[in-house]
């Protein structure tokens, strides 16, 4: 089992006054302190159009993030696919993988909000063929040689070189909850990225039909499953939930505006119960044991994405509960 930090999303609370530069500095460093405490991963996020500021250039974030870390792996969890020229995130990402030694790997989704969909001029009903097409381009931009692929939302010759080449194509993991993403993933993914909405045996039941659907393809190549979860680490239960319980509850917040686009004042107290029950919490000992039972059911072919950064925790905070992790927890698994 592998262990990552996420995700990092620049976002500001209300109560928070700190420039931008702040903000985003801050998500640099807490990516090399990912990095010291030798997680495996940190990952980006993205959305476009918010009020309070969530990352939106997850590209260039994950370029900066290559420029201040040496070892860890940097991914996208997820960027969207619909709003991106295929060709210039062929090439954007062939940069980064240059840049990083061959450390990205790009997450890509279909995207969802219809705020982002209004304001870019893309067709929601386009999403998937978009997606689709896209990741055709960067499979073959990323190839040696011509690119032999004509796009259907990019006007480029098929002899067109694109450039740079990386050295190892990134590998392409697709997010989705619905079966048809999550066989979409299957079919043209190296991996499949599970968020917190999840339960273990919803996972379970998609991982069984990855399997089965890649061996009616005849897909035999690496596929890893990445799984989102929140926690956090402290000296106890109660201490780690106390420090990320109002940065959890916003975003939660926010998420729930932006799938019904209508301003929520407060989280309802039964959703704020399933929360707290659905987060890892607690001292190193107590977050190792829930994450053994990851591994128990779902075998150690997966990968932890460990949600600890919520907007306006304390960065020393942060900070801490990412070296507990990666001192204390992940050793061990």
């Amino acid at each position: 089992m592998d262990l990552g930090l996420g995700l990092l999303t620049a976002q500001r609370r209300p109560d928070d006054d700190r420039s931008t530069a702040a903000i985003y500095d801050e998500l640099l460093e807490l990516g090399a302190a990912a990095d010291r405490a030798g997680l495996d991963s940190v990952w980006t996020s993205e959305h476009h159009f918010a009020d309070d500021g969530y990352l939106s250039g997850t590209v260039p974030t994950m370029g900066a993030l290559a420029g201040r870390t040496d070892e860890i792996r940097i991914g996208s969890a997820v960027a969207l696919a619909p709003f991106y020229d295929a060709v210039r995130l062929a090439e954007d990402a062939a940069t980064i993988a240059a840049l990083s030694d061959d450390r990205l790997t790009l997450g890509l989704s279909i995207a969802y909000w219809d705020r982002e969909f209004e304001n870019f001029g893309i067709p929601k009903a386009e999403r998937t063929a978009r997606t689709e097409d896209a990741i055709a381009v960067l499979r073959n931009a990323w190839s040696p040689g011509p690119l032999e692929y004509d796009p259907d939302y990019h006007a480029i010759d098929p002899a067109t070189e694109v450039t740079p080449t990386p050295d190892e194509a990134p590998p392409i993991v697709l997010g989705g909850l619905a079966k048809p993403a999550v066989r979409r993933a299957a079919r043209l993914g190296d991996g499949w990225c599970a968020n917190e909405m999840l339960s273990l045996e919803d996972i379970r039941t998609r991982m069984d039909d990855i399997e089965r659907v890649r061996e009616e393809e005849g897909l035999d190549g690496d596929f890893t499953t990445y799984i989102v979860r929140y926690g956090f680490v402290g000296d106890s239960a109660d201490d780690a939930w106390e420090t990320m319980r109002d940065g959890y509850f916003y975003q939660q917040r926010k998420y729930a505006e932006w799938m019904g686009d209508d301003d929520i004042e407060a989280l309802p107290d039964e959703r704020k119960r399933e929360l707290k029950e659905d987060a890892i919490v607690g001292s190193p000992d107590q977050v190792r044991a829930e994450l053994e039972t990851y591994r128990e059911e779902l075998g150690d072919d997966v990968h932890i994405i460990f949600r600890s950064y919520c907007p306006g925790i304390d960065t020393a905070a942060m900070q801490e509960s990412i070296e507990r992790l990666g001192r204390e927890v992940a050793p061990e698994l």
